[in-house]
């Protein structure tokens, strides 16, 4: 970096990082949220077009963990970045592409959204004002269990049937169950995960 705007570039990425108030303060003696701040402010000062982020919420306090995200986030709107997490929710808040490594494999390679949708999902929540007994519902065809919950819901396991939720309305309306919300479950990362180490371990 040319000497002449180390001063200016060094005012920018602490302001843009938020710490130009710990400008004279020695880092050993900073909290771990600002030390992580520091990390990054490092790292950005050159104005590089990708940044690696190792872990960048580890060991940090939740508020701490909430303004390491929105930095994050501000820091890739410039410049692609580049994050490596075990935080499963800390992924889905932040990434738009997941590469999934397991045993030095690469099992997956896409977007987050074709990430949350490999497993097809089989459970729905129903509610119901007139519930009936769980024996009803399992006398839908492709209604596989019936997990009866509090406020007048229910949770459906069921073999994949595009017309289920369709053919739930309408016994509904037929036997007077009086339907108020019914939406399919979708697989949950941790899930999704799960699935996807068994199968590289298979391999």
């Amino acid at each position: 970096m040319d000497k002449r705007v180390i001063k200016s570039a060094v005012d920018e990425v602490l302001e843009k990082t938020s710490i130009t108030q710990m400008r004279s303060r020695l880092i050993r003696n900073l909290s771990g949220g600002y030390r992580q701040r520091v990390g990054i402010a490092q790292a950005i000062i050159n104005k590089p077009k990708v940044v690696i982020l190792d872990e960048p919420t580890n060991g940090l306090d939740p508020n701490q963990i909430i303004e390491a995200r929105k930095l994050i986030r501000e820091i890739a709107q410039d410049r692609a970045v580049l994050l490596s997490s075990h935080v499963l929710s800390e992924i889905n808040l932040l990434a738009k592409e997941i590469i999934m490594i397991e045993s030095g494999q690469v099992v997956f390679s896409d977007t987050l959204d074709a990430f949350n949708n490999i497993l097809q999902p089989n459970t729905m929540l129903v509610r119901m004002l007139n519930m009936p007994y769980a024996d009803e519902l399992l006398a839908i065809e492709d209604v596989q269990k019936v997990e009866m919950l509090p406020d007048n819901k229910c949770r459906i396991w069921f073999q994949p049937n595009d017309d289920l939720a369709e053919r739930i309305v309408r016994k509904s309306a037929e036997k007077n169950w009086r339907l108020t919300a019914i939406h399919t479950e979708s697989s949950g990362m941790d899930d999704v995960f799960k699935t996807l180490s068994s199968s590289s371990i298979l391999q």
